[in-house]
């Protein structure tokens, strides 16, 4: 089995991430590099284990998780659908079993068209979505942020927890309102906590939002 730690140490796949990243920073975008992807993964490790998921899937998911954004090389618009192709190529090449290919290249993430149609999407969905931070903003100039910096700069923490019953999986943001708000939040990120609401119920959890305490969603 191709395992994730031969994915994180594959040059070609380095060099997708990479470049995908630098032509997001061209566009203005924040963060979507190596600190992204493997924060990722390992989110997505956290809740397909913790819900006692196998090992094998786990490992999927992942790498799934790895690859997710290196369609941003090609183009911002539907990179989920760019980055399957560009996936499906590599692990092909790497002769990974038909049937994983087809789990890991069907987690479509992006907001609008994402559906989260297995396990290993569905954590993805919410691993990726769960990823706000101040590091994640490039600009260092604060009297220039667009909305997306402001968001992100303005959460200072960041968890996603599932509680003991497995019956629920909780964002919980810690939101400095000198830079965004919290209608600033929502403006950007409703249809993401709407698709990650979709993910949750595709794992048997609930979902709910929590900024500074108070419950959202």
């Amino acid at each position: 089995m191709i395992t994730y730690e031969e994915i994180r140490k594959n040059e070609d796949i380095r060099t997708y991430i990479q470049s995908a990243d630098e032509a997001l920073a061209a566009l203005g975008f924040t963060e979507h590099s190596f600190a992204h992807v493997t924060k990722v993964a390992e989110s997505v490790k956290y809740i397909l284990e913790t819900l006692g998921f196998s090992a094998h899937a786990v490992e999927l998911g992942m790498i799934a998780a790895y690859l997710h954004d290196i369609g941003n090389l090609v183009n911002r618009a539907e990179h989920s659908q760019s980055g399957a192709v560009m996936a499906f190529r590599i692990l092909d090449r790497m002769d990974m079993p038909a049937a994983d290919i087809a789990t890991i290249v069907a987690g479509n993430h992006d907001e609008g068209t994402g559906v989260p149609v297995s396990p290993v999407a569905a954590a993805l969905i919410l691993a990726d979505k769960s990823d706000v931070r101040r590091s994640r903003v490039r600009n260092p100039e604060k009297k220039t942020f667009d909305i997306h910096d402001r968001v992100n700069y303005s959460v200072e923490k960041s968890l996603l927890k599932i509680n003991r019953e497995h019956s629920l999986i909780k964002l919980k943001l810690s939101v400095d309102t000198h830079y965004g708000s919290v209608m600033d939040y929502f403006e950007i990120f409703l249809e993401r906590m709407v698709l990650c609401r979709k993910a949750a119920e595709k794992l048997g959890l609930q979902f709910k939002l929590m900024i500074n305490e108070q419950s959202l969603i």
